[in-house]
């Protein structure tokens, strides 16, 4: 069908199913999404149990820093800031989108069928709840930090400003990695979750999120900041808390959108026939 319509017996044209989508399709789709949190019995109990896990987090760090307070890589106020600002964008700095929901579902299809960019639509319906998320649990935690005895500032202005490029390059990094494990998946034919779980697996360890990658022993840490898991949460706080060379983090970002884009793109064309048996 091309872009300007079917002309049909009766001398009526139907139309296509490209015509141009309202501005605000997209912000539906992410308001929709949004909504769709509340109806979750126990998505507040997440929040409570993302505020013990800080608060472990930071009495950890304490215990563990006390005798060493201005040695290491970081500061024990830095490793602090680090660990209170990843779970403050924790959301952003672990990207997930309903892929893999619409995989066990079966229904990747519908996806399709909608007037809609598929990486557009999962992105739209990712950021929907992240607004909720930052909304009842990001904005309260920054603002009892002091209460936890944390300084939720960057390093300096500059890199705070440096720390939203990173961070934005980090979620593009993340959304080209869950597409890039979607074509995996389609690939070898394996069960979702069992791709899911190895790869929560290696981002827990490699992407510095839970733990700042300076810390990790024999010089691990150094070899994982080669990674594109390092690209989604190391690279950004370590400029946020000023543990790295701010320049290099980001270019190496930049490296890896470059080169996971394309790739996962690639992928999901190879195997557009296999998609069949996932709903698609």
């Amino acid at each position: 069908m091309n872009t300007h319509g079917t002309w049909t017996g009766s001398g009526h044209r139907l139309p296509s199913p490209s015509v141009r989508l309202p501005d605000n399709a997209y912000l539906k789709t992410a308001s929709m999404a949004a909504g769709s949190i509340s109806d979750h019995p126990f998505f507040l109990l997440s929040y409570a149990l993302r505020l013990l896990r800080v608060v472990v987090l930071l009495s950890l760090w304490r215990n563990v820093l006390a005798e060493h307070v201005s040695s290491g890589p970081l500061s024990l106020a830095g490793v602090l800031t680090y660990t209170l600002i990843a779970e403050v964008f924790g959301e952003q700095l672990n990207v997930r989108t309903s892929l893999n929901q619409a995989f066990w579902e079966g229904t990747l299809v519908i996806r399709f069928l909608r007037p809609l960019g598929l990486v557009r639509q999962l992105s739209a319906e990712m950021v929907g709840p992240w607004v909720i998320d930052f909304v009842l649990f990001s904005i309260p935690l920054l603002a009892v930090a002091p209460l936890l005895g944390v300084d939720p500032r960057p390093a300096t202005p500059a890199l705070g400003a440096l720390f939203v490029v990173s961070l934005l390059l980090a979620i593009l990094v993340g959304l080209a990695i869950e597409l890039l494990t979607g074509a995996v998946v389609v690939s070898l034919e394996q069960p979702v979750w069992l791709i899911e779980w190895i790869r929560t697996a290696i981002t827990t360890l490699m992407s510095g999120a839970l733990l700042p990658l300076a810390y990790y022993p024999w010089g691990l840490g150094e070899v994982f900041a080669w990674l594109p898991f390092a690209a989604m949460a190391w690279a950004p706080l370590a400029i946020y808390t000023a543990a790295g060379n701010p320049l290099a983090l980001l270019a190496s970002q930049i490296v890896w959108v470059v080169i996971l884009w394309p790739l996962g793109m690639w992928l999901w064309r190879t195997n557009r026939e296999k998609l069949v048996s996932y709903g698609g």
